[in-house]
């Protein structure tokens, strides 16, 4: 079956492009809530299931040794845009474990917030392994190897502590089975998991409601998800789309994106997991889809799908500033 168009975008009155998805809603149980598309498919949700990444560091208490509050977890979950803010913080986590920025493996690039990249041109110094987008959440390793007292040393291998032990918490959370046969290595140097589409949602479902999970999880689950509603700019950065889904509700909802058109998001106050691909990995059709998927979520609450909806839409204007298109959800998500 071919997946639906989910996202149109339009030149004038005219379709010009489309872009085609899957997304899958679910509750705790895995019951479906919502599914379009061949959810059943396996996807590499990427940076999405941060947050899942990071449940050892709380639930092995490493959180609390190195007395991470809510912006170092949130952090920790983070595919952030380099900004000052985060390099810092990125930083403050390792040091705080004995370690610098020599000991993370995740490799450097420029800052994706463009008046920070123009800084780093004019004036340097070049970035560092803390501007990674991902420098947050290999932090939340360094400290979660140290706190072990295992040595730090190759923890982005697929054998490593930090690694199987993450292994072994997304296979709880999601009931999908990981290993080599679906592995791949992420953009940080880190294995990741191609897992069907609807057990990624059902992970995120059991983290919001705290189902299935046993209660330490749950307890960890909450608290990460919380921070990250929390302090939505350590989860992104100024203008990203993760940030200001989570602004638009206040501890209401959480946004996570991944590379190549991945979002995952949780509503706790309704214990619902919702985890979307589109299918061609364009960031302005997933971006479409997870507004347009969390304005039908939240349709008994009038004013909040009302934004949500406005922010799935985007205009599109030339270098004149003259509106050409739109970016819109298609009539299956409208």
């Amino acid at each position: 079956m071919e997946n639906p168009v989910l996202v149109e975008v339009t030149r004038g009155d005219i379709v010009e492009s489309r872009h085609r998805g899957m997304v899958s809603v679910v509750d705790a149980d895995g019951k479906p809530v919502m599914a379009l598309g061949e959810v059943s498919t396996p996807v590499f949700p990427r940076s999405a299931v941060k947050a899942m990444q990071a449940l050892p560091l709380v639930e092995s208490g490493a959180a609390d040794t190195y007395g991470l509050g809510a912006r170092e977890l949130a952090l920790a979950c983070a595919s952030h845009s380099g900004e000052p803010e985060h390099i810092q913080l990125a930083g403050d986590m390792a040091a705080r474990a004995g370690l610098s920025e020599a000991d993370f493996e995740c490799g450097s690039h420029w800052s994706s917030e463009f008046k920070v990249l123009l800084e780093q041109v004019r004036s340097g110094p070049m970035p560092n392994q803390l501007g990674n987008n991902c420098s947050g959440k290999h932090a939340g390793f360094l400290c979660l190897a140290c706190h072990a007292g295992v040595d730090h040393h190759g923890y982005v291998g697929y054998d490593h502590f930090v690694q199987s032990t993450i292994r072994d918490v997304m296979e709880d959370l999601t009931g999908a089975s990981l290993g080599h046969d679906n592995c791949g290595t992420d953009g940080c140097s880190i294995p990741t998991y191609a897992a069907p589409l609807d057990r990624v949602a059902r992970g995120f479902a059991r983290m919001a409601a705290g189902v299935h999970i046993g209660p330490e999880r749950a307890k960890a689950s909450r608290r990460l998800i919380e921070a990250c509603m929390a302090e939505p700019f350590y989860v992104a950065g100024t203008g990203r789309a993760c940030t200001e889904l989570m602004r638009l509700a206040p501890g209401r909802i959480f946004a996570k994106t991944g590379a190549e058109g991945v979002y995952c998001a949780a509503i706790p106050e309704k214990g619902y997991g919702i985890a979307l691909k589109c299918e061609d990995g364009a960031t302005r059709g997933a971006e479409a889809m997870i507004g347009a998927v969390l304005a039908k979520l939240f349709e008994d609450d009038h004013d909040l799908a009302a934004k949500l909806s406005g922010w799935a839409e985007k205009r599109l204007k030339n270098w004149n500033g003259i509106a050409v298109g739109r970016i819109r959800p298609a009539a299956a998500l409208a």
